[in-house]
């Protein structure tokens, strides 16, 4: 993903604003850039974060692993554009006729806090594969968006907090042996249907994280519960207003 200087990603903007004033302190979300659902795996669905985050006091996080802090004009930039991107745009964008139909690819959510305080959403179904079909502005908001992303990738800091999601999904048949359910993290207490999930913090929440490191998407990190029962356990810290 090229590097996008937030100024050109501004486009038109020549002035900066203050972001809408925070209701809950520095946690509040100004603008967002994600995703919903698509052909994903139970577990990615309910561990997905968003791929941007902005908050009113300048903080970036990115898939709730990269950060970045923005100065203030950079923050009120960047709300100022995806407020002209995303004004007048439906709550649910449809490409223009003549797009192609494509299956089971996630939804794009855009959203900014406007001067009212409130979380205006875009969403928009397969923006990326037929991206011609729709509004320029929403290209446009994506691509502010994933200048952030890129920026927190190539500058900022890894992202860690004080609390976790931790998901278990159960498993009928497993490569390799189970290793015993680590100490402290709780096991799960209710069906796993399709999964389980827990959010934890303090002790609980070091535990899984010691557990299962991160980085290790791909080596199925196997447990067998007191109960006999055997779970993959996934997680990811959760970001300041979840």
């Amino acid at each position: 993903m090229a590097v996008l200087s937030l100024a050109a990603a501004c486009g038109e903007a020549t002035s900066a604003t203050t972001a809408a004033p925070a209701e809950d302190g520095p946690a509040t979300p100004v603008a967002l850039w994600g995703a919903e659902g698509g052909f994903v795996t139970p577990t990615v669905n309910v561990l997905r974060p968003p791929r941007v985050v902005l908050y009113a006091d300048g903080l970036v996080i990115a898939d709730a692993s990269r950060q970045l802090k923005l100065t203030d004009a950079e923050t009120g930039e960047t709300v100022t554009a995806m407020e002209r991107y995303l004004t007048g745009q439906p709550p649910t964008a449809r490409p223009s006729p003549g797009a192609p139909s494509v299956a089971d690819v996630p939804t794009t959510v855009l959203a900014v806090r406007g001067k009212d305080g409130k979380m205006r959403e875009v969403r928009a179904e397969a923006l990326e594969q037929v991206a011609e079909f729709y509004p320029k502005a929403l290209l446009d908001a994506k691509k502010l968006m994933e200048g952030l992303a890129a920026r927190a990738d190539a500058e900022g800091t890894p992202y860690t907090g004080p609390r976790v999601r931790m998901v278990a999904e159960g498993v009928v048949s497993a490569e390799g042996k189970p290793a015993p359910w680590p100490a402290k993290v709780p096991e799960p207490d209710g069906p796993a249907d399709p999964v389980w999930r827990k959010d934890l913090d303090g002790e609980t929440a070091s535990a899984v994280a010691k557990a299962v490191p991160a980085g290790q998407d791909h080596a199925r990190p196997i447990f067998k519960s007191a109960s006999g029962k055997v779970f993959v356990l996934s997680w990811r810290y959760l970001l300041p207003d979840e």
